[in-house]
């Protein structure tokens, strides 16, 4: 008897929701943070999707939103003309660096130094957080619009994407490396550094490429126009999502569809796995993230398997946080704050 997916579903936003990033495991687990065109990124528990805090500040859409790999810092993108650094663990604004235009992309180097930012001026810039007066090194060559910048080869080179055109640059030199065109417009860009792959989507097409030298492993074409994919960690499966309104998982080596079904109102803007591969969260047009397992039935995070002789049923707990939170928990308050109440739906 097969199991239905049960996402869960994180409700808060009030617009669409268009990109969401994972932290690494930390000693509190592993968290997940969401840029919408409300303006007001939000901070949850990633194994449950429980919001901590939002990050008040903006102006205007938030394009794009990353955390550092231990979670400690956040950095944001919008349409107010400013990418913006956040102290993720009380939620105070660190920095705000001025652009010229809206910004689209952020992240963070591994070492959380210096943040790499992308947007509608066409520019790359690389800033010295711990000299944020500072002007940032500036990188031109694209010739539209930049939609994701992300570092890559363990902070060596830089990935990003234009309207047709992936790019790879050499961070010493600062120079472009190679470019490649792509047959229509680029959606997502994801960067998995085990392995050194870089995945693309365009159309109906999520492409797999060398991240560094951008030569092509192999594609896939799905049955709607793609907005997001992401790789499994292992790199046993991959997740896409678009047009649609439905989730794609695909067998990564054969390219075979494993399962697909809808759960959101709306097009799907945004996918990633989560750092240990149990889950992915998405975002929606709907204004709505949702977490999916996996491994459907598996007992994990808020989801837990009940098994009564030959029949089972898969339920998940809802850890409901203080409603007074308004800003991110303090480290202390990520370990001392408990659920007001516990209900669970079957």
């Amino acid at each position: 008897m097969a199991m239905r997916q049960t996402p869960l579903t994180c409700s808060g936003h009030t617009r669409p929701v268009v990109d969401l990033a994972f932290s690494d495991i930390t000693p509190y687990g592993y968290f997940l943070i969401s840029a919408c065109k409300d303006g007001k990124p939000m901070l949850r528990q990633g194994d449950t999707g429980d919001w901590i805090g939002t990050f008040l500040g903006h102006k205007g859409a938030v394009w794009g939103a990353t955390l550092n790999r231990d979670a400690t810092k956040a950095a944001t993108a919008a349409a107010d003309f400013t990418a913006k650094v956040w102290d993720a663990v009380s939620g105070d604004e660190l920095i705000t660096l001025a652009h010229k235009h809206i910004v689209k992309s952020v992240d963070f180097t591994e070492d959380s130094n210096y943040l790499l930012t992308g947007g509608q001026d066409k520019l790359l810039r690389i800033y010295d957080l711990s000299k944020p007066e500072a002007e940032p090194q500036v990188v031109s060559g694209h010739t539209s619009g930049i939609k994701k910048a992300l570092w890559s080869s363990d902070d060596k080179q830089i990935l990003s994407a234009d309207d047709k055109t992936v790019r790879l640059w050499d961070r010493n030199t600062m120079t472009e490396v190679k470019a490649i065109n792509v047959a229509m417009s680029v959606s997502s860009m994801e960067y998995v550094p085990e392995g050194e792959i870089l995945v693309v989507t365009y159309g109906r097409t999520i492409a797999f490429h060398s991240a560094e030298t951008l030569e092509q492993i192999k594609s896939f074409d799905a049955p709607a126009t793609v907005n997001s994919a992401s790789l499994h960690p292992e790199k046993e499966f991959l997740v896409a999502g678009g047009e649609d309104f439905k989730l794609y998982k695909y067998d990564y080596n054969t390219g075979e569809e494993l399962e697909s079904y809808k759960g959101h109102f709306g097009p799907i803007h945004c996918v990633r796995f989560s750092p240990d591969g149990e889950l992915y969260a998405s975002g929606s047009e709907d204004g709505t993230l949702r977490l999916w397992q996996t491994t459907v039935g598996k007992t994990y995070g808020l989801w837990k398997c009940v098994v009564p002789g030959k029949n089972f049923v898969c339920i998940f707990v809802k850890l409901q946080l203080h409603p007074n939170l308004s800003k991110s928990c303090t480290t202390s308050c990520r370990l001392k704050v408990r659920p007001a109440r516990v209900t669970s739906f079957l």
